[in-house]
C-alpha cells in the first residue's frame, strides 16, 4: 500500500515539477475521504537549495536518510540535469529503494538521475521530447519512448515534461488505490484523471533539411503539392533518376522513404490547419491529400496518438471542436 512518499531535490530544482508531486501526494484531503500520505521534501545537497526561478529557494530539514522509509521516491526536474554529476549517496539511496521494493518516479529531466543510478538499464522510459535524444545517447541500454506521457516499468516510473508528471502521479494513485481515489484527486486539482494521446502531439517537427541537393528540389515540390497523389516513379522522373536510384538517394538524404516523408508533412499541415483555421475535417483532408476525414483521422491517430478533433480542442479550446 502506498503510504510514505518523498520528493528528493537537488540544487536547481524546477518548482513546477516539484509542485506537481506536492499537489498529488503532499496535501491533506481527508475531508473528502481521500488518503493522507506521509509526505516529505528531501534535500540531497544541504538544507537550502536554489531553483531555476530567480530569488526562489527551497529549504527542508530532511536529508537522504528519510528516503529509507519511503514507498515512493519522486525526482522532479532541475536545471542542467542532463549534464551534471550527482551525489553518490543519492544514487545509492535510489538503488537501495528499488532493491527493497519501493518505487521511484521521475518528472521530466529527473530521469537523468535515475539513469545515473543505473535504474534505466534494459527498461523503457519517458522524458520530455526535448531531452529524448540526449537521454538515449547517454543511456543506450535504455529504450527511450519519446512520444508517451509516462512509462511504468515496475518499480521505475518515468514521465515526460512538466504536466505529464501529473499524469504519472495519478497513474500511480490509480494503480495503488483505485480509480475512484485518483479521480477524486484529479477533480480537486481540476485536471483530467487521464489524458488522451501522448506527447507526440506537442513535439515540434520542422521540415528536415536535406544535407545535399540531389533531392532538394523534389522535396520543395512535394511540400507544395501535398494535396496530390504521387508515385515514386513520378518523383524519380522529376529528379531525372530511375525509381530505384531515387528511392535510395531519398533514403540516404532524408533518413526515410518518400511515402513516410510525405505522410509526415501531410500530418504537419493538418496540425497547422487545425490550430490556425476553422476549416472542416473534410476540407482539411482534401487540402492535405488524405482525401477523406476518415483517412485523415486514421493517419492522425497513428502518427500522433490522438484524434484531429481532440487535437483541435487542446490547441484552440473546446469551442473550436
Amino acid at each position: 500500500m502506498l503510504q510514505n512518499v518523498a520528493a528528493v531535490l537537488l540544487d536547481g530544482v524546477h518548482p513546477f515539477e516539484l509542485g506537481v508531486v506536492c499537489e498529488v501526494f503532499g496535501i491533506d484531503r481527508s475531508d473528502d475521504g481521500l488518503p493522507v500520505y506521509d509526505f516529505a521534501v528531501v534535500s540531497a545537497e544541504g538544507p537550502a537549495l536554489g531553483t531555476h526561478v530567480g530569488g526562489l529557494s527551497v529549504s527542508t530539514p530532511y536529508g537522504l536518510d528519510r528516503l529509507d522509509e519511503a514507498d515512493l521516491i519522486a525526482v522532479p526536474a532541475g536545471s542542467d540535469y542532463a549534464r551534471r554529476e550527482y551525489p553518490p549517496e543519492l544514487l545509492d539511496s535510489l538503488r537501495r529503494a528499488v532493491d527493497r521494493g519501493a518505487r521511484v518516479l521521475s518528472v521530466c529531466s529527473g530521469v537523468f538521475v535515475l539513469g545515473a543510478a543505473g535504474l534505466l538499464e534494459r527498461r523503457r522510459c519517458a522524458v520530455h521530447w526535448h531531452h529524448a535524444a540526449e537521454l538515449a545517447r547517454q543511456y543506450p541500454r535504455a529504450t527511450v519512448e519519446p512520444d508517451v506521457l509516462y512509462v511504468d516499468e515496475g518499480p521505475v516510473i518515468t514521465s515526460a515534461g512538466t504536466a505529464a508528471g501529473i499524469d504519472a502521479c495519478l497513474h500511480i494513485v490509480r494503480k495503488e488505490q483505485g480509480p475512484e481515489v485518483a479521480n477524486k484527486i484529479a477533480r480537486r486539482m481540476v485536471v483530467p484523471p487521464h489524458r488522451d494521446g501522448g506527447q507526440a502531439q506537442y513535439i515540434e517537427r520542422p521540415l528536415p533539411k536535406s544535407p545535399c541537393d540531389t533531392v532538394g528540389e523534389v522535396l520543395v515540390w512535394m511540400e507544395q503539392h501535398l494535396d496530390q497523389e504521387v508515385t515514386v516513379e513520378q518523383l524519380a522522373a522529376r529528379a531525372h533518376m530511375s525509381p530505384r536510384t531515387f528511392a535510395r538517394r531519398f533514403q540516404q538524404e532524408t533518413g526515410t522513404t518518400p511515402y513516410r516523408w510525405i505522410l509526415r508533412q501531410r500530418v504537419l499541415l493538418a496540425q497547422h490547419l487545425l490550430e490556425a483555421t476553422d476549416e472542416t475535417m473534410d476540407a482539411i483532408a482534401d487540402r492535405t491529400g488524405f482525401g477523406t476525414a476518415a483517412a485523415l483521422r486514421h493517419q492522425f491517430v497513428r502518427v500522433l496518438g490522438t484524434t484531429p478533433n481532440a487535437y483541435r480542442r487542446v490547441f484552440r479550446g473546446p469551442q473550436a471542436a
